[in-house]
């Protein structure tokens, strides 16, 4: 923290950059671009509901079998459901949980990630389903670099790319097609 406060080396991370990391900001990333940027938004959000607002609570409550919920201080794919996949025991378990504390829960749609063909065990290739992190720095311009990482779900049919829920990663290349510089 010494160095960087003397501007000795850049942190990718800066400090207090974890605030944008509860699942709750996801909600109004719409909103803070509107505000700030004073344009509408390019890519479209991933529709999130806020448990704490009671039309949307009574929404994920009525579609939990669809949805994922996420608790919105976690982190690493903990404490999560994955509604599609979850038994009547886990359905009722979290419709308890929200109940109990809405605030502490948002629910999305379950997105249908790809796949890549992934080496498992014994040498053997299968399909597993990855997610892609893309690299955008900023110095004097804005630019997204060549390369990325792509989180994969080793767990077959697992949907969790988070490395402490058994993920894993790959590097990840973007071919640069002619694009205008």
């Amino acid at each position: 923290m010494r160095a960087w406060r003397k501007g000795n080396v850049g942190i990718a991370n800066a400090p207090g950059a974890g605030v944008a990391d509860d699942k709750v900001v996801y909600a109004f990333v719409p909103e803070i671009i509107r505000y700030y940027l004073n344009e509408e938004p390019i890519i479209p959000n991933v529709p999130t509901y806020l448990c704490m607002r009671d039309d949307d609570r009574a929404y994920v409550l009525d579609h939990l079998d669809e949805l994922v919920v996420k608790p919105a201080n976690e982190s690493g794919g903990y404490g999560l459901l994955v509604g599609p996949k979850a038994t009547k025991k886990q359905l009722k378990q979290f419709a308890k949980l929200i109940t109990d504390d809405p605030r502490n829960y948002i629910a999305q749609p379950t997105l249908n990630l790809s796949t890549v063909p992934t080496l498992i065990e014994d040498g053997k290739v299968g399909p597993r389903h990855v997610d892609l992190r893309p690299f955008t720095l900023q110095s004097k311009k804005l630019y997204t670099t060549m390369g990325g990482l792509s989180r994969v779900a080793l767990p077959e049919g697992s949907l969790v790319v988070n490395s402490s829920q058994g993920g894993g990663s790959k590097d990840t290349w973007v071919v640069d097609m002619g694009r205008k510089k």
